[in-house]
């Protein structure tokens, strides 16, 4: 019962294994297989070749000639035929076995032709054995051997009881099929260790894609450019950012060479080669025309093998840097104001009270007043100083420009003390802006205050122009003086906090302006004019 047990089952696993695998399907085992044929087929055409030209002279077919030509004629046969059947690609394991019991039964019919075990012709099976062993992946292959020992123990015994051959040859039969089992055996742990080291490189392979494209993600991501470069000095690998500085890489070239693409940087990275330790002076880009580090780093442990270039563009340094000391500033200044706020306050409501009981005196109503005018002096710097602190955020509204100028100019001109003809506003269009209205206010006191300190207080001195939107509804808005205007050399630092040209100033009132603009998706600019200042406003339309 055991035995009729042991036997199902490996019936049964014999069925499992030629009901076939997913991946037979795969290319490279078809590949295999053909060459398999391949080498059967060029066997069975040497040995119908040596019985049609030696004939007698060889041992090949010395007890059956016919019958050796017949074997080999039939092992080219069905190697012709699996050919034939490789191109259905389909049930790999039944071609394989087909194949290898018809080798079995030919190589078989061989030696029995050629006298038997004797002849040599039994090793034949040991390179088909091994091939079948790899071709299945390891399958099968003992069962292949299981056969072929079988089919010798069977070929001597006929040889024995038929022809009288010596019963001590058994002994060569049984060693030929222990190295069928050998060779089973060594091809098997051969397709394991195989399996193995695919299995491991497939996972490298994956992990090295990954890795790669982590870092290209990586470096498209840099703020810095990236150039990589080989011993050659061509570029294997950029990002967007090295294109923005350089310009865009040459497109449908198979190498672009350093020196062709940036020879300044192709300079310094021979001169790095030659000392590794050099410091580099900021060299201007190519494109922007503005500064840039240059930083080199070895790819690997030695330079020979490339080197990673970074280029730093220094104006983000500074802009940074720029920003943190505003930050600093902003603080400072605004614990500053909130100290200065109650003392100032108490030196205002001091010299009110004494503009009211002191006796008419021409000098010291000049004095007080001097300290009237400085304390809203100082007092509208502690303003704009914590109103600059507070960057209060933007709630942009949708409004007519026109309306809105026309109440802001006869407020302004009444504020002033002006002639309604001093402002002159020309709107085109009435276009509607979309900008918080509080903030539009500001910015248009500044503009204007600005304007009329400079200007010469006469008709259409201060002149605001509102131009129709154009194709991307954008509205344009300048506010104009027939004053001086702005020395080209002090045009660079308008906008620069605590800047200013009057000694009554602040500062501070372009430095804020610029900024609420910006939180409101609109841009100012100072535009030279030969017959004033100039400053445009370009703000999103409703």
């Amino acid at each position: 019962m055991s035995g009729m047990a042991s036997g199902d089952s490996g019936l049964a696993s014999l069925g499992r294994a030629l009901a076939g695998t997913p991946d037979q399907s795969t290319d490279a085992l078809w590949r295999s297989l053909a060459w398999f044929n391949a080498y059967r087929l060029l066997v069975a055409v040497l040995m119908l070749a040596m019985a049609a030209v030696l004939g007698g002279h060889i041992s090949f077919g010395s007890r059956n000639l016919p019958l050796f030509v017949y074997s080999a004629a039939g092992w080219l046969a069905l190697a012709l035929a699996g050919f034939m059947l490789l191109g259905l690609r389909r049930h790999f394991l039944l071609q394989l076995l087909g194949e290898v019991v018809g080798d079995i039964v030919c190589v078989t019919l061989l030696t029995y032709a050629s006298g038997g075990i004797s002849s040599g012709l039994p090793l034949l099976l040991l390179t088909s054995l091994a091939a079948a062993g790899l071709v299945s992946r390891g399958r099968l292959s003992l069962f292949f051997a299981a056969i072929a020992s079988l089919a010798v123990l069977l070929e001597h015994t006929l040889q024995v009881l038929r022809h009288e051959a010596a019963t001590g040859l058994y002994i060569q039969a049984g060693l030929v099929s222990i190295g069928y089992f050998a060779i089973a055996i060594l091809a098997h742990t051969l397709v394991r260790y195989l399996a193995e080291s695919e299995r491991r490189a497939a996972e490298r392979d994956v992990d090295l894609a990954n890795l790669s494209q982590v870092n290209q993600l990586v470096i498209q991501d840099m703020q810095d450019g990236v150039l990589v470069v080989d011993e050659r000095g061509v570029i294997r690998q950029y990002n967007a950012r090295a294109e923005e500085l350089l310009g865009p890489v040459p497109r449908g070239r198979r190498e672009v060479l350093l020196k062709d693409y940036a020879p300044r940087l192709s300079t310094r990275l021979k001169e790095w080669n030659v000392n590794p330790v050099i410091g580099f002076d900021p060299v201007s880009t190519t494109v922007l025309a503005q500064q840039m580090n240059v930083r080199i780093v070895p790819v690997g442990r030695t330079r020979k093998v490339g080197a990673v270039i970074f280029l730093e563009d220094l104006s983000q340094v500074q802009a940074q840097a720029q920003q943190m000391k505003l930050a600093s500033m902003g603080r400072l200044t605004a614990n500053i104001a909130h100290e200065i706020r109650n003392p100032l306050s108490a030196i205002s409501h001091a010299a009110e009270l004494l503009q009211e009981e002191t006796i008419p005196n021409p000098t010291v109503t000049r004095l007080l007043r001097i300290i009237t005018d400085n304390s809203c002096r100082l007092d509208r710097i502690v303003q704009d100083v914590l109103r600059l602190n507070r960057g209060e955020p933007a709630a942009p509204q949708s409004f007519r420009a026109g309306e809105f100028l026309g109440i802001f100019v006869e407020q302004f001109c009444q504020s002033e003390r002006l002639p309604a003809g001093v402002v002159d506003v020309e709107v085109n269009g009435d276009p509607k802006v979309r900008f918080d209205h509080g903030h539009f206010s500001q910015v248009m006191w500044n503009l204007c205050r600005n304007a009329l300190r400079h200007c010469q207080r006469r008709e259409g001195s201060i002149r605001i122009a509102v131009a129709a939107p154009a194709r991307d509804n954008r509205v344009r808005l300048d506010v104009c003086d027939d004053g001086p205007g702005v020395p080209p050399q002090l045009r660079g630092q308008l906008f620069e906090p605590f800047f200013t040209t009057d000694a009554g100033g602040t500062g501070l009132g372009l430095y804020l302006a610029r900024e609420i603009c910006q939180a409101n998706g609109a841009t100012l600019e100072y535009v030279a004019n030969a017959n004033g200042a100039q400053f445009t406003i370009v703000c999103q339309g409703a």
